[in-house]
Protein backbone atom coordinates (compact mmCIF):
# COMPACT_ATOMS: atom_id res chain seq x y z
CA UNK A 1 0.00 0.00 0.00
CA UNK A 2 1.37 3.43 -0.97
CA UNK A 3 0.49 7.07 -0.46
CA UNK A 4 2.24 10.36 -1.20
CA UNK A 5 2.22 13.39 1.13
CA UNK A 6 4.09 16.71 1.36
CA UNK A 7 6.82 16.61 4.03
CA UNK A 8 5.99 20.15 5.28
CA UNK A 9 2.24 19.47 5.47
CA UNK A 10 2.84 16.23 7.35
CA UNK A 11 5.30 17.86 9.76
CA UNK A 12 2.94 20.75 10.48
CA UNK A 13 -0.02 18.47 11.27
CA UNK A 14 2.03 16.02 13.34
CA UNK A 15 3.60 18.85 15.36
CA UNK A 16 0.18 20.38 16.05
CA UNK A 17 -1.08 17.21 17.76
CA UNK A 18 2.20 15.85 19.19
CA UNK A 19 1.64 17.65 22.51
CA UNK A 20 -0.91 15.00 23.47
CA UNK A 21 1.70 12.21 23.47
CA UNK A 22 2.87 10.91 26.84
CA UNK A 23 6.58 10.11 26.53
CA UNK A 24 6.76 8.54 30.01
CA UNK A 25 3.88 6.09 29.54
CA UNK A 26 4.25 2.40 30.32
CA UNK A 27 2.21 1.61 27.19
CA UNK A 28 4.58 1.59 24.18
CA UNK A 29 1.68 2.12 21.71
CA UNK A 30 1.17 5.65 23.12
CA UNK A 31 4.52 6.69 21.62
CA UNK A 32 3.07 6.06 18.13
CA UNK A 33 0.86 8.03 15.76
CA UNK A 34 -2.02 6.15 14.17
CA UNK A 35 -2.14 6.67 10.39
CA UNK A 36 -5.53 5.78 8.92
CA UNK A 37 -5.74 6.10 5.12
CA UNK A 38 -9.25 5.99 3.68
CA UNK A 39 -10.70 7.49 0.47
CA UNK A 40 -7.54 9.51 -0.25
CA UNK A 41 -7.64 11.07 3.21
CA UNK A 42 -4.96 10.56 5.87
CA UNK A 43 -6.32 10.74 9.41
CA UNK A 44 -3.60 10.99 12.08
CA UNK A 45 -4.27 10.33 15.77
CA UNK A 46 -2.18 10.73 18.92
CA UNK A 47 -3.30 9.70 22.39
CA UNK A 48 -2.33 9.48 26.06
CA UNK A 49 -5.47 7.39 26.88
CA UNK A 50 -7.08 10.38 28.66
CA UNK A 51 -7.10 12.58 25.54
CA UNK A 52 -6.90 11.90 21.81
CA UNK A 53 -6.05 14.46 19.15
CA UNK A 54 -6.91 13.86 15.49
CA UNK A 55 -6.05 15.76 12.34
CA UNK A 56 -6.68 15.13 8.65
CA UNK A 57 -4.70 15.62 5.43
CA UNK A 58 -6.10 15.27 1.92
CA UNK A 59 -3.84 13.06 -0.21
CA UNK A 60 -3.18 13.50 -3.90
CA UNK A 61 -2.41 9.83 -4.30
CA UNK A 62 -3.25 6.73 -2.24
CA UNK A 63 -3.66 3.30 -3.80
CA UNK A 64 -5.47 1.54 -0.92
CA UNK A 65 -7.01 1.96 2.55
CA UNK A 66 -4.97 0.96 5.61
CA UNK A 67 -4.32 1.60 9.31
CA UNK A 68 -0.81 1.53 10.79
CA UNK A 69 0.96 2.91 13.87
CA UNK A 70 4.12 4.91 13.13
CA UNK A 71 6.81 5.70 15.76
CA UNK A 72 6.19 9.37 16.60
CA UNK A 73 9.61 10.66 17.69
CA UNK A 74 11.50 8.94 14.88
CA UNK A 75 9.14 10.32 12.24
CA UNK A 76 9.10 13.85 13.67
CA UNK A 77 12.90 13.99 14.00
CA UNK A 78 13.25 12.87 10.39
CA UNK A 79 10.67 15.29 8.97
CA UNK A 80 12.34 18.27 10.68
CA UNK A 81 15.45 17.75 8.53
CA UNK A 82 13.66 17.81 5.14
CA UNK A 83 13.04 20.76 2.85
CA UNK A 84 9.48 20.65 1.46
CA UNK A 85 9.17 17.72 -0.92
CA UNK A 86 6.79 14.82 -1.67
CA UNK A 87 7.34 11.72 0.45
CA UNK A 88 6.17 8.29 -0.68
CA UNK A 89 5.09 5.95 2.13
CA UNK A 90 5.11 2.24 1.21
CA UNK A 91 3.62 -0.07 3.86
CA UNK A 92 3.84 -3.85 4.05
CA UNK A 93 0.40 -5.02 5.19
CA UNK A 94 1.82 -8.24 6.69
CA UNK A 95 4.98 -7.15 8.51
CA UNK A 96 3.84 -3.52 9.04
CA UNK A 97 7.25 -2.35 7.84
CA UNK A 98 7.29 1.22 6.54
CA UNK A 99 9.53 2.56 3.76
CA UNK A 100 9.66 6.31 3.17
CA UNK A 101 11.15 7.49 -0.12
CA UNK A 102 12.31 11.10 -0.55
CA UNK A 103 14.11 12.93 -3.34
CA UNK A 104 17.44 11.85 -1.86
CA UNK A 105 16.99 8.44 -0.32
CA UNK A 106 14.97 5.75 1.40
CA UNK A 107 14.28 5.21 5.08
CA UNK A 108 12.88 2.13 6.77
CA UNK A 109 11.13 1.98 10.13
CA UNK A 110 9.08 -0.60 11.97
CA UNK A 111 5.36 0.06 12.31
CA UNK A 112 2.71 -1.64 14.44
CA UNK A 113 -0.72 -3.00 13.56
CA UNK A 114 -3.18 -0.08 13.65
CA UNK A 115 -5.76 -2.21 15.48
CA UNK A 116 -3.58 -2.00 18.63
CA UNK A 117 -4.09 1.77 18.93
CA UNK A 118 -6.56 2.86 21.67
CA UNK A 119 -10.08 3.27 20.32
CA UNK A 120 -12.06 6.46 20.69
CA UNK A 121 -14.83 6.35 23.31
CA UNK A 122 -18.40 6.17 22.06
CA UNK A 123 -20.27 9.46 22.62
CA UNK A 124 -23.55 7.91 23.80
CA UNK A 125 -26.39 10.10 25.12
CA UNK A 126 -24.47 13.21 24.20
CA UNK A 127 -25.44 16.89 24.01
CA UNK A 128 -23.88 19.45 21.70
CA UNK A 129 -23.42 23.14 21.00
CA UNK A 130 -21.44 25.42 18.69
CA UNK A 131 -19.19 28.21 19.92
CA UNK A 132 -16.99 30.74 18.13
CA UNK A 133 -13.32 29.72 18.28
CA UNK A 134 -12.29 33.18 19.53
CA UNK A 135 -14.77 32.98 22.42
CA UNK A 136 -13.57 29.52 23.42
CA UNK A 137 -9.91 30.58 23.13
CA UNK A 138 -10.51 33.57 25.43
CA UNK A 139 -12.41 31.41 27.91
CA UNK A 140 -9.56 28.90 28.13
CA UNK A 141 -6.81 31.53 28.03
CA UNK A 142 -8.37 33.55 30.88
CA UNK A 143 -9.01 30.58 33.18
CA UNK A 144 -6.62 27.66 32.66
CA UNK A 145 -3.70 29.40 34.44
CA UNK A 146 -5.74 29.40 37.68
CA UNK A 147 -6.24 25.62 37.79
CA UNK A 148 -4.61 23.63 40.60
CA UNK A 149 -2.16 20.73 40.68
CA UNK A 150 -3.32 19.00 43.87
CA UNK A 151 -3.78 15.27 43.15
CA UNK A 152 -6.00 14.96 46.23
CA UNK A 153 -8.47 17.44 44.71
CA UNK A 154 -8.64 16.45 41.03
CA UNK A 155 -11.75 18.56 40.32
CA UNK A 156 -9.62 21.68 40.87
CA UNK A 157 -7.08 20.59 38.25
CA UNK A 158 -9.53 21.42 35.45
CA UNK A 159 -11.81 24.18 34.19
CA UNK A 160 -15.49 24.03 35.11
CA UNK A 161 -17.83 24.57 32.13
CA UNK A 162 -21.33 25.78 33.07
CA UNK A 163 -23.45 25.87 29.92
CA UNK A 164 -26.75 27.73 30.36
CA UNK A 165 -29.53 28.96 28.10
CA UNK A 166 -28.67 32.59 28.90
CA UNK A 167 -24.87 32.32 28.66
CA UNK A 168 -21.72 30.31 29.36
CA UNK A 169 -19.55 30.43 32.49
CA UNK A 170 -16.01 29.04 32.86
CA UNK A 171 -14.38 28.77 36.30
CA UNK A 172 -10.92 27.73 37.51
CA UNK A 173 -9.45 27.76 41.02
CA UNK A 174 -6.58 26.31 43.04
CA UNK A 175 -7.98 27.56 46.41
CA UNK A 176 -5.54 30.52 46.41
CA UNK A 177 -6.87 32.22 43.30
CA UNK A 178 -10.07 31.91 41.29
CA UNK A 179 -11.14 33.11 37.85
CA UNK A 180 -14.75 33.32 36.69
CA UNK A 181 -15.21 34.08 32.99
CA UNK A 182 -18.73 34.69 31.65
CA UNK A 183 -20.07 35.14 28.10
CA UNK A 184 -23.59 36.30 27.40
CA UNK A 185 -23.17 36.13 23.59
CA UNK A 186 -22.74 32.33 23.59
CA UNK A 187 -25.56 30.09 24.76
CA UNK A 188 -26.46 26.43 25.13
CA UNK A 189 -29.85 24.94 24.27
CA UNK A 190 -29.54 22.68 27.32
CA UNK A 191 -28.20 23.50 30.79
CA UNK A 192 -25.19 21.29 31.61
CA UNK A 193 -21.93 21.31 33.55
CA UNK A 194 -18.67 19.38 33.22
CA UNK A 195 -14.99 19.70 34.21
CA UNK A 196 -12.32 19.64 31.47
CA UNK A 197 -8.74 18.64 32.41
CA UNK A 198 -5.91 21.15 32.05
CA UNK A 199 -3.72 19.30 29.50
CA UNK A 200 -6.27 19.02 26.65
CA UNK A 201 -7.37 22.62 27.30
CA UNK A 202 -3.79 23.85 26.82
CA UNK A 203 -3.60 21.82 23.59
CA UNK A 204 -6.89 23.35 22.45
CA UNK A 205 -5.67 26.84 23.34
CA UNK A 206 -2.58 26.39 21.17
CA UNK A 207 -4.64 25.37 18.14
CA UNK A 208 -7.46 27.90 18.59
CA UNK A 209 -5.05 30.86 18.79
CA UNK A 210 -4.80 30.95 14.98
CA UNK A 211 -8.32 29.74 14.11
CA UNK A 212 -11.34 31.69 12.95
CA UNK A 213 -14.22 29.25 12.80
CA UNK A 214 -16.94 27.62 14.86
CA UNK A 215 -16.08 24.84 17.30
CA UNK A 216 -18.60 22.00 17.69
CA UNK A 217 -18.63 20.69 21.26
CA UNK A 218 -20.20 17.33 22.02
CA UNK A 219 -20.26 15.95 25.57
CA UNK A 220 -21.82 13.35 27.82
CA UNK A 221 -21.23 12.17 31.40
CA UNK A 222 -17.69 10.93 30.76
CA UNK A 223 -16.21 12.56 27.64
CA UNK A 224 -16.18 15.74 25.57
CA UNK A 225 -15.12 16.27 21.96
CA UNK A 226 -14.16 19.51 20.20
CA UNK A 227 -14.29 19.58 16.39
CA UNK A 228 -13.03 22.50 14.27
CA UNK A 229 -11.38 22.90 10.87
CA UNK A 230 -9.52 19.61 10.31
CA UNK A 231 -8.96 18.86 14.02
CA UNK A 232 -10.79 16.77 16.61
CA UNK A 233 -9.93 16.57 20.30
CA UNK A 234 -11.64 13.99 22.52
CA UNK A 235 -11.01 14.08 26.26
CA UNK A 236 -12.15 12.18 29.31
CA UNK A 237 -13.85 14.53 31.77
CA UNK A 238 -12.88 14.90 35.43
CA UNK A 239 -15.36 13.09 37.62
CA UNK A 240 -16.54 14.87 40.77
CA UNK A 241 -18.49 17.82 42.15
CA UNK A 242 -16.96 21.24 41.60
CA UNK A 243 -16.69 23.45 44.73
CA UNK A 244 -19.31 26.15 45.33
CA UNK A 245 -17.25 29.00 43.89
CA UNK A 246 -19.99 31.61 44.31
CA UNK A 247 -19.79 31.18 48.10
CA UNK A 248 -16.17 32.38 48.22
CA UNK A 249 -16.64 35.49 46.04
CA UNK A 250 -17.23 38.40 48.47
CA UNK A 251 -20.34 40.40 47.53
CA UNK A 252 -19.73 43.54 49.64
CA UNK A 253 -16.50 45.30 48.67
CA UNK A 254 -16.71 48.98 49.69
CA UNK A 255 -13.06 49.79 48.91
CA UNK A 256 -12.47 50.32 45.19
CA UNK A 257 -9.16 51.14 43.48
CA UNK A 258 -8.75 51.92 39.77
CA UNK A 259 -5.20 51.89 38.42
CA UNK A 260 -3.26 51.68 35.17
CA UNK A 261 -2.70 47.97 34.54
CA UNK A 262 0.72 48.25 32.90
CA UNK A 263 2.13 50.55 35.59
CA UNK A 264 0.73 48.34 38.36
CA UNK A 265 2.11 45.17 36.75
CA UNK A 266 5.60 46.58 36.13
CA UNK A 267 5.80 47.95 39.68
CA UNK A 268 4.88 44.56 41.19
CA UNK A 269 7.39 42.80 38.93
CA UNK A 270 10.22 45.07 40.12
CA UNK A 271 9.30 45.11 43.80
CA UNK A 272 8.60 41.36 44.03
CA UNK A 273 12.24 40.64 43.10
CA UNK A 274 13.03 41.75 46.67
CA UNK A 275 10.32 39.61 48.31
CA UNK A 276 10.84 36.43 50.31
CA UNK A 277 11.53 33.60 47.87
CA UNK A 278 9.28 31.22 49.80
CA UNK A 279 6.21 33.37 50.47
CA UNK A 280 6.52 35.90 47.59
CA UNK A 281 4.72 38.26 49.98
CA UNK A 282 3.75 41.67 48.61
CA UNK A 283 2.27 44.53 50.65
CA UNK A 284 -0.24 46.99 49.16
CA UNK A 285 -0.98 50.09 51.24
CA UNK A 286 -3.69 52.33 49.78
CA UNK A 287 -4.31 55.79 51.17
CA UNK A 288 -6.16 58.54 49.31
CA UNK A 289 -4.95 58.59 45.71
CA UNK A 290 -1.68 56.84 46.52
CA UNK A 291 -0.75 53.16 46.40
CA UNK A 292 2.45 51.97 48.03
CA UNK A 293 3.77 48.64 46.76
CA UNK A 294 6.44 47.08 48.99
CA UNK A 295 8.19 43.78 49.69
CA UNK A 296 11.02 42.60 51.91
CA UNK A 297 13.14 39.54 52.56
CA UNK A 298 14.34 39.74 56.15
CA UNK A 299 16.63 36.72 55.74
CA UNK A 300 18.81 38.64 53.27
CA UNK A 301 17.99 42.24 54.32
CA UNK A 302 16.43 42.96 50.92
CA UNK A 303 13.54 45.36 50.55
CA UNK A 304 11.87 47.54 47.92
CA UNK A 305 9.07 50.09 47.84
CA UNK A 306 7.35 52.08 45.10
CA UNK A 307 4.57 54.67 45.05
CA UNK A 308 1.90 54.81 42.36
CA UNK A 309 -1.00 57.15 41.69
CA UNK A 310 -4.43 55.53 41.69
CA UNK A 311 -8.11 56.44 41.84
CA UNK A 312 -9.38 55.13 45.17
CA UNK A 313 -12.66 55.27 47.05
CA UNK A 314 -12.79 53.74 50.50
CA UNK A 315 -11.02 53.50 53.84
CA UNK A 316 -7.23 53.35 54.10
CA UNK A 317 -6.20 49.71 53.85
CA UNK A 318 -3.02 47.61 53.97
CA UNK A 319 -3.26 44.10 52.58
CA UNK A 320 -0.82 41.34 51.61
CA UNK A 321 -0.88 39.13 48.51
CA UNK A 322 1.31 36.52 46.85
CA UNK A 323 3.00 38.58 44.12
CA UNK A 324 3.07 35.66 41.65
CA UNK A 325 -0.73 35.40 41.70
CA UNK A 326 -1.22 39.13 41.11
CA UNK A 327 1.30 39.10 38.25
CA UNK A 328 -0.44 36.10 36.61
CA UNK A 329 -3.81 37.82 36.83
CA UNK A 330 -2.62 41.17 35.49
CA UNK A 331 -0.89 39.34 32.62
CA UNK A 332 -4.21 37.71 31.72
CA UNK A 333 -6.18 40.94 31.64
CA UNK A 334 -6.03 43.18 28.58
CA UNK A 335 -7.69 46.43 29.64
CA UNK A 336 -5.70 49.64 30.07
CA UNK A 337 -7.07 50.06 33.58
CA UNK A 338 -7.96 47.47 36.20
CA UNK A 339 -10.25 47.56 39.19
CA UNK A 340 -9.28 46.10 42.58
CA UNK A 341 -12.17 45.63 45.01
CA UNK A 342 -11.38 45.07 48.70
CA UNK A 343 -13.36 44.71 51.91
CA UNK A 344 -10.85 43.86 54.66
CA UNK A 345 -7.16 42.80 55.00
CA UNK A 346 -8.21 39.22 55.77
CA UNK A 347 -10.73 38.86 52.93
CA UNK A 348 -10.21 38.07 49.26
CA UNK A 349 -9.62 40.84 46.73
CA UNK A 350 -11.37 40.98 43.35
CA UNK A 351 -9.47 42.04 40.24
CA UNK A 352 -11.30 42.83 36.99
CA UNK A 353 -11.01 45.01 33.87
CA UNK A 354 -12.29 48.55 34.45
CA UNK A 355 -13.88 48.92 31.01
CA UNK A 356 -17.28 47.34 30.45
CA UNK A 357 -17.86 44.66 27.83
CA UNK A 358 -21.52 43.76 27.42
CA UNK A 359 -20.73 40.24 26.22
CA UNK A 360 -17.76 39.39 28.46
CA UNK A 361 -17.34 39.55 32.22
CA UNK A 362 -14.15 38.56 34.05
CA UNK A 363 -13.78 38.27 37.82
CA UNK A 364 -10.43 37.24 39.32
CA UNK A 365 -10.28 36.50 43.03
CA UNK A 366 -7.03 36.34 45.01
CA UNK A 367 -6.75 35.28 48.63
CA UNK A 368 -4.73 37.56 50.96
CA UNK A 369 -1.66 36.47 52.93
CA UNK A 370 -1.01 37.35 56.56
CA UNK A 371 1.43 40.24 56.67
CA UNK A 372 4.50 39.82 58.85
CA UNK A 373 4.80 42.88 61.06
Amino acid sequence: MKFIVSSNTLLKQLTSISGVLNTSSNLPILSYFLFDVKDKKLTISGSDLESTMITEIDLDKADDDMKICVPAKLLLDMLKTFPDQPLTFSIDSKSFGIEIASDNGKYRLAGVNGDEFPRLPEMDSSSSLKIDSGVLFNAINKTVFATGNDELRPVMSGVYFALEKDGLTFVATDAHKLVKYERSDAKSSKASTFIMPKKPLNLLKGLLASMDSDVSIEYNETNASFVFDNYTLVSRLIDGKYPNYEAVIPKENPNLMMIDREAFLNSIRRVSIFSNKTTHQLRLAIKGSELQVSAEDLDFSNEASERLTCNYKGDDITIGFNSRFIIEMLNNLESDEVKLELSAPNRAGLLSPSDKDDAEQITMLVMPVMLSQ
